[in-house]
This record gives C-alpha cells, sequence and structure tokens, in this order.
C-alpha cells in the first residue's frame, strides 16, 4: 500500500486528478494617439445612438415636408384668388408651374414638355375682307391670351364661333361648382392648325371676340334668365295654395321673356310625417301649370329648415318625424362649443349613422333624390327641368351653420365651430387616435365667439394656434368632414339622376367655416 506524504505539494499530485491552471491572460497595449485614454463605445449604445440620430431625422423631413406644404397651399391660394388660374381642386407644384407657363405663353403638354411656342408676324387681313370690314386694333394683352388658345379646324366660312355657351346653363349657374378635369375643358377647342395665331381667324371673329371681351352680349348666343317663385306656393300638406295667382304671376313672367323659374322642393314638406312616404301632389299639379306657359325648371332640392333671411313669414322645418327623433336624440343637429343645437339642418356626423329609423344621413338625402327622379322623370324627358340643385348645408348651401342670427350672430363675427355633437366628436377621437395623439381629440377653447374678431383669438390671430400641429389638424379634420358630405353626397345623386340628362348643381358659400 502505497502511502503519501503528509506535506506534499498540490503540484506533486496526480495530473489527472486536477485541470491545470489556464494561461494569464495577455497584458493589454495601450492605444496610439490622441485618444489612448479613451475606450471604445459598446456595440448597444453605438445602435442606440444610431436609432436615435434616424428618428431626427425623420422628423427633420417631417418639417421640411410640412413647410413645403404649407408654402405650395399659399401659392395656390393666392393664384386662385388674384390670378383666376384654373387651377384643380388638388393641385401640386407640377399643376402651378404649368398654369404659369401657360399664362407666360409657354406650351406644356400633358407629358409635362415644355416649349416656347414660336410667335408669328401678324398679316394684313385677306383681300377681300379688306373692302367688306373696317377692322380695328384688337391687340390688346388680354384678347391676345384668349385668341391664343382659340383653335380653328374648319375652313372660316363655315365655322361656327367657339365662344359660344351652353343653352341649357343659366346664369344662376355660375354659382355652382362643376367638377372636371382640366383637359375636359379644351377638348371642344382641339388645335388642328399649324400654329394658335390671329392668322387662323376671320375679320368677322375677330369682331365677335372683341365684342365677348368688352361685355357686349348683343351679337352671341342667348342667356337664359330664370327667376324665383316665392316659398308660400306649396303649404306643409303639399298643397298648391292659389292656382289662379300662380296662373297670374307666370303669365307676367312670360310676358317679361325670362326663360322659366326656379323652384324649391322642400324635404320638410315631401316627407313630412312618415319615413319614406312621399307626397308630390303639389309639386305635380305647379309643374303641370308651368308647363302650360311654356316655362323650364330649375328644381332645387332642399334638405334643410327655411333660414330667417330667406323665409320672411314662411316657416318650413325638417320632416316632423325627424323632430320627433331629436327630442330623444339632440345630437343629430350640428352642436357649438356651449351646447346649442342649430336645428336648421341634420349634422354632417349622422352622414353614416343608422339614427333616423334604421337609415343614415346619406340615405335619406339618396331616397329623397330617387323618389323625385321616378316621380318626374317624364318631365326631365321632356325637357321641362333644365337643372337640378342639391342642398348640402345650411340654406342649402355647403357650408357648416357657424354665423347664424338665432345664436347671436352679427357682421362681421368669426363665428364658432360646430362640431360638438356626440357623433362628430367621435369622429374627431377616431382621427386623433389614427394620428397616435388622442389629447387631440378636442376643438380648440381659445377660437372666440360668434361675434369675435379674428385677431382678438388665440387660435386665429397672425401665429395663432391655427399654425400649429394640433390647430393644423383640427382645421384639415374639420374641412374634411365637409369635403366627405359633400362627395358622397354627389356621388349618390349621380346614381339617382342616372340617365337623365340635367345639370346637376351645388351652391357655394362665401363663408366656409
Amino acid at each position: 500500500m502505497s502511502t503519501k506524504h503528509p506535506h506534499a505539494h498540490p503540484r506533486d499530485a496526480d495530473p489527472a486528478a486536477s485541470p491545470p491552471p489556464a494561461p494569464p491572460p495577455p497584458p493589454s497595449r495601450r492605444a496610439r494617439g490622441g485618444f489612448a485614454s479613451s475606450a471604445p463605445a459598446p456595440p448597444a449604445t453605438a445602435r442606440r445612438r444610431g436609432e436615435r440620430e434616424r428618428e431626427r431625422e425623420k422628423e427633420r423631413t417631417k418639417l421640411r415636408e410640412r413647410h413645403r406644404r404649407s408654402i405650395t397651399s399659399h401659392m395656390l391660394a393666392g393664384l386662385r384668388q388674384h390670378g383666376n388660374f384654373p387651377l384643380p381642386a388638388r393641385a401640386d407644384m407640377n399643376d402651378v408651374l404649368a398654369a404659369l407657363a401657360r399664362a407666360a405663353g409657354w406650351t406644356v403638354q400633358p407629358d409635362g414638355t415644355t416649349f416656347r411656342s414660336s410667335p408669328q408676324p401678324l398679316l394684313p387681313p385677306p383681300a377681300q375682307f379688306q373692302g367688306a370690314f373696317q377692322v380695328t386694333s384688337v391687340e390688346t394683352p388680354a384678347l391676345a391670351n384668349a385668341l391664343n388658345s382659340y383653335a380653328v379646324g374648319t375652313p372660316l366660312d363655315s365655322q361656327t364661333s367657339a365662344l359660344q355657351t351652353d343653352d341649357s346653363l343659366s346664369p344662376s349657374s355660375l354659382d355652382s361648382v362643376v367638377v372636371a378635369e382640366q383637359s375636359i375643358k379644351n377638348e371642344n377647342y382641339g388645335n388642328s392648325c399649324s400654329a394658335n395665331s390671329l392668322n387662323c381667324m376671320g375679320s368677322d371673329q375677330l369682331m365677335r371676340a372683341s365684342a365677348v371681351l368688352a361685355g357686349d352680349y348683343t351679337r352671341t348666343p342667348y342667356i337664359p334668365v330664370y327667376a324665383s317663385l316665392s316659398m308660400g306656393i306649396i303649404n306643409c300638406y303639399c298643397q298648391l295654395v292659389d292656382p289662379e295667382a300662380l296662373r297670374a304671376e307666370l303669365r307676367h313672367l312670360k310676358s317679361l321673356n325670362v326663360d322659366g323659374v326656379i323652384v324649391d322642393c322642400w324635404w320638410g314638406i315631401v316627407e313630412a310625417w312618415t319615413p319614406q312616404k312621399y307626397e308630390w301632389s303639389g309639386y305635380r299639379d305647379l309643374f303641370g301649370i308651368i308647363k302650360e306657359f311654356r316655362l323650364k325648371v330649375q328644381v332645387v332640392l332642399s334638405f334643410h329648415g327655411s333660414g330667417e333671411c330667406e323665409s320672411g313669414d314662411v316657416l318650413i322645418s325638417l320632416p316632423r318625424w325627424v323632430m320627433e327623433i331629436a327630442q330623444e336624440n339632440q345630437d343629430i343637429f350640428f352642436t357649438d362649443r356651449e351646447g346649442r343645437r342649430n336645428t336648421e339642418c341634420l349634422s354632417w356626423g349622422i352622414d353614416k349613422e343608422r339614427v333616423l329609423r334604421g337609415r343614415t344621413g346619406i340615405e335619406v338625402y339618396f331616397d329623397f333624390m330617387r323618389s323625385f327622379h321616378m316621380e318626374f322623370r317624364s318631365l326631365s324627358e321632356e325637357g321641362l327641368v333644365s337643372a337640378i340643385e342639391i342642398g348640402l348645408g345650411a340654406s342649402g348651401e355647403l357650408r357648416y351653420p357657424s354665423c347664424t342670427h338665432k345664436m347671436g350672430w352679427r357682421y362681421p363675427g368669426i363665428g364658432e365651430f360646430q362640431c360638438y355633437d356626440r357623433y362628430m366628436q367621435k369622429n374627431l377621437r377616431q382621427s386623433a387616435l389614427k394620428r397616435g395623439h388622442l389629447f387631440w381629440a378636442r376643438g380648440p377653447d381659445n377660437a372666440g365667439y360668434y361675434n369675435s374678431r379674428s385677431h382678438e383669438t388665440g387660435f386665429f390671430c397672425d401665429g395663432g394656434d391655427y399654425d400649429s400641429y394640433y390647430g393644423r389638424f383640427f382645421l384639415n379634420w374639420y374641412s374634411g368632414i365637409l369635403v366627405d358630405h359633400v362627395d358622397q353626397v354627389l356621388s349618390l345623386a349621380t346614381l339617382a339622376f342616372d340617365g337623365a340628362e340635367i345639370v346637376v348643381k351645388l351652391k357655394i358659400a362665401g363663408n366656409l367655416v
């Protein structure tokens, strides 16, 4: 038996019993250069620093983009207001540059190719016209711009004036907005001539063009004239009040050579008592008498109650069944910051809410328009109904009821925002949540009152909150509700009047707040 010395050193033990010790780490070498004392940053810290820098760069990019859009919107507003440029509704800088180039006499093709049109020298009138006409100088800047866009594709002896207007339109349609692409405007004047110049026109056409620009319509196509009938001709039971007085009035208008009359078809009269039960008897009698005098009709589909300025002594409210719903749910009306309701028209917040006996606001408007079209389709086919105006808001205009005398407003007060009903506030919260700023789900608390001036408020004053991140978000949402409303109503109007050859109009107010 082997014995172990009690004072044996550990390294004298069996090497298989204990592992050899680890070698000592090599001595760290001192880095050279000016940063010898600083240790390199850990990789995780470097990544976090890079992420923060990228986030800051994203924010700077967003700020630059917002600044660019602000400049573009200011330019578009100035060009539309002061320059009379035909810019589309959602124009960008390309549209601005194209409009400026065309105004300067350049040619801009649809693919963006831009070049200066080579002007041609003016030639004397042809010999066959020298003795028959005495042509005066028409080389004014306004006329030159108008004639440069004039195109001739047929011989001069058989060509009609391209400055004619559509006989189906009326002066009242000038208050309307026709949504169309810019290319549609010029499609009737396509250029088939080698150059747009005065050489393409005859002397008689020059004289007609100068007469139009001078405001003399004696040698232009006829301009239709329409007169508005009084509101009291149809009572609240949809009955024609006084047919003989109506005939006398129409006889007088016929003697004045008017082309037609304007008739308001009130939603509060036709669908007054029961949902989807439409009573058109009074209007049927009215249109029959108008047809006797061979006058045309422009119909106004009014989805609002009569206002103070337009009604006189006649009171026309919304349908009775709608007012019954309002007794339990007043949020179907526009509401100001203090909770006061405006019962003139329905809030746009219920356009997609089924709060009107199982129907949404948009469905109610569509059913009314479709009922009118089905009832008077024959009159439209005969040409008696020449235009239909769609009511879209307070007083039938595309605007919020922010300036109402019933609320104490007086000119030149700025009015108040009308977005405090339950459904508008719900929409505002959803929009704020999508932006990631739920605390933006509120109306401005410094926008003043009905009779405040803009410089007296913290929101509308120069450099006020309207230009802050929240202010731009709120105003974009507020105006977007208006745009969505008109887009939905007019889209359904095209379905309701499908196949009818009539003009659909809308009324734009001077104040869209």
